[in-house]
């Protein structure tokens, strides 16, 4: 019965998105919960916190494919899966040159979320083994409206590649920080480098908020 997935949201993105439940419930019938990624009880696990404790919203583009990777994080992979997606690595690398901390081995980014980092993809699901599968079931009236309720509040967006780059339009400038995907496909054309994490935690001390321990 659809209705499952509008409940997984904090009561907060419940009542920011309540116009959406129909669409929301809609994209709840098209999914083959067999064959999901992330699996369906994660699906707006990004999304179970207040909306005031979010501080700080990286966006990208759709979850892991492979089987038991995502597990409703962006950029996040389960600790057990026993690997580092690429893109995570290149993150951990630029993580690393950027805050001067040691190479991060771990991929489970809960504690980023924990002090209040939503770890958003456009695109909330995809079919395993197949990456932008879920691209036309229209997710993005979902993200885009989470991105604008964040843009009217005082939260960093940081922005992942051109599809992450799309919602860019819903934050102020001084609060925005974009750059190429972290994938092996362009990190090197301007992601190593960017600074994200240090960035980030000068607009929130700048603005008197507590910086996130990356």
């Amino acid at each position: 019965m659809p209705g499952q997935l509008y409940k997984q949201l904090h009561s907060d993105w419940q009542n920011a998105l309540v116009d959406l439940q129909p669409h929301i419930d809609s994209l709840e019938r098209s999914l083959d919960i067999k064959n999901l990624a992330p699996e369906f009880h994660n699906i707006f696990r990004a999304l179970n916190a207040p909306i005031s404790s979010v501080r700080v919203v990286i966006f990208g583009q759709d979850p892991y494919p492979t089987a038991g990777v995502a597990h409703g994080l962006a950029f996040s992979a389960e600790e057990h899966s026993g690997r580092i997606p690429a893109s995570l690595k290149n993150i951990f690398i630029e993580l690393s040159d950027d805050t001067g901390n040691a190479l991060r081995t771990q991929t489970d980014l809960s504690d980023w979320a924990q002090q209040g980092v939503l770890l958003l993809n456009r695109i909330l699901t995809t079919s395993v083994g197949s990456s932008l599968s879920h691209s036309k079931l229209d997710w993005e009236r979902v993200t885009d409206r989470i991105a604008k309720v964040l843009g009217e509040r005082d939260v960093v967006a940081i922005c992942w590649g051109l599809y992450a780059q799309e919602v860019a339009k819903f934050f102020r400038e001084e609060w925005l920080i974009t750059s190429v995907h972290p994938s092996p496909l362009s990190a090197y054309r301007g992601f190593f480098g960017s600074k994200p994490f240090s960035t980030a935690n000068r607009i929130l001390s700048k603005n008197g908020m507590t910086p996130i321990n990356w």
